[in-house]
């Protein structure tokens, strides 16, 4: 693997999105380390869990080398504070909490079924994280107005229909 301190020009994602011009390929792979631990706490990443990360961190920049390592990594071992430490960028504004809760709460409902013990994983992984309640049922309350705007996008579209 390239050097894990490699610094990389940010992509037009995460530009456009976060503000982040620029970003190391440690805080690449620890901020994919960070969403496994917290959708995994449930017991289990499902395969369209991992799809999601997958496909995240692909469209956020993360050179292939980092997206192959999110496979084989022990998520059930992971300690999610010292991941958070490693995942640094070179906005000081930008909250990494938030940020990782708002993606481990979409990537846990990226399956479809955002069980009881997922909410509750997020729930805990909120606390750890520091971020407040309100913020926290915020980001939950967004993330299902996205979802049915999406839906609104596709059935005026036509790219989905009633069967």
């Amino acid at each position: 693997m390239s050097n894990i301190q490699e610094v990389l020009p940010a992509s037009e994602f995460l530009k456009k999105n976060l503000g982040i011009s620029e970003i190391s390929l440690d805080a690449y792979l620890n901020y994919g380390y960070a969403l496994l631990a917290i959708a995994g706490s449930d017991g289990e990443v499902s395969k369209a869990e991992l799809n999601w990360l997958l496909n995240h961190q692909r469209m956020a920049g993360a050179p292939e080398e980092v997206v192959e390592k999110y496979k084989t990594f022990d998520y059930k071992k992971a300690d999610l504070e010292t991941l958070l430490t490693k995942i640094t960028v070179d906005v000081s504004t930008w909250s990494k909490s938030r940020s990782l809760l708002y993606h481990a709460i979409q990537m846990s409902r990226a399956n479809g079924d955002y069980s009881l013990e997922e909410q509750k994983a997020v729930k805990k992984a909120a606390k750890l994280l520091k971020v407040e309640d309100d913020i926290a049922l915020a980001l939950n309350r967004l993330i299902e107005t996205e979802e049915a705007v999406t839906a609104l996008r596709k059935a005026l579209l036509q790219t989905e229909v009633l069967s």
